[in-house]
């Protein structure tokens, strides 16, 4: 079994917004390319093995690039696959409190997902902590991501040193850190082992790139923090999956990375 714990289905707005015309640096792929259909997607994910993908909402200051609606949508469409994740505007906490609770409530989402850079503002601005704590009260995690940013977009925001902030005000959140947090990759790991409510999820990362830091903490203290991530279109998970054995894991900690802990984390 194989959760995949960030992914998106992109829409035309999230995949045209400026910000990600970087990406083809990284992939080779056109923007146009990566457009593409709800049935291309379960494809993808069920070619794989995945059998449940977190797929999140995307909101930044001009408005969402996939909204919770268009997200809802989706799980409507095939609801044994997809698993969503909230997004809301960071500037308006009252309003933004309310719709969180009603996706989590109402529609069964399992998450808030934050990407700090795309507001510029590191998880420490007073703005997200009314949403901070909501996840508490709704016993849900927030998924932020950590490390450097493939656009062109400044990478402050994503230094874990924030993540230890928000762990410390808030000891009942899960957080789940996206991205591993190269290149401070071993201060994530750090705060991830010294605090019990911090994880690491290794989208945006094929695994013969994981730092060997990493993989050297899955296999030992970090065996129940550390999940699987595509970051799904960007990364097909398949070809993330078939890099699986350069880690040579024990099956016990493979079962842990591949879907135990995010069933555990994210209450699937």
């Amino acid at each position: 079994m194989v959760i995949d714990v960030w992914a998106q289905h992109p829409t035309n707005r999230f995949i045209n917004h400026p910000c990600f015309d970087s990406l083809k640096r990284w992939t080779g792929q056109s923007t146009a390319e990566l457009a593409i259909p709800l049935d291309c997607t379960v494809g993808a994910m069920q070619q794989s093995g995945v059998q449940k993908a977190l797929i999140a909402a995307w909101h930044g200051p001009n408005g969402d690039l996939i909204s919770n609606e268009e997200v809802k949508d989706c799980i409507e469409q095939h609801p044994d696959l997809f698993v969503g994740l909230a997004s809301t505007d960071l500037r308006k906490p009252v309003e933004g409190v309310r719709e969180l609770r009603k996706y989590v409530k109402e529609h069964g989402f399992k998450g808030l997902r934050i990407v700090q850079w795309l507001w510029d503002m590191p998880c420490t601005d007073p703005l997200y902590y009314p949403l901070l704590a909501e996840c508490v009260e709704l016993d849900v995690p927030v998924c932020l991501q950590v490390g450097l940013t493939g656009p062109l977009c400044t990478s402050r925001t994503g230094q874990p040193q924030h993540i230890e902030r928000i762990a410390l005000d808030f000891p009942e959140l899960k957080i789940v850190c996206g991205h591993i947090g190269a290149p401070w990759h071993q201060e994530m790991i750090a705060y991830a082992r010294k605090f019990p409510n911090v994880y690491i999820d290794t989208s945006a990362y094929m695994p013969k790139r994981y730092p060997a830091e990493l993989v050297d903490y899955m296999k030992t203290h970090g065996k129940h923090k550390v999940m699987f991530g595509s970051n799904f279109p960007m990364l097909l998970p398949g070809e993330c999956l078939k890099q699986l054995d350069l880690l040579k894991l024990d099956d016990e900690t493979q079962q842990c990375f591949l879907y135990k802990n995010a069933e555990q984390v994210f209450a699937l």
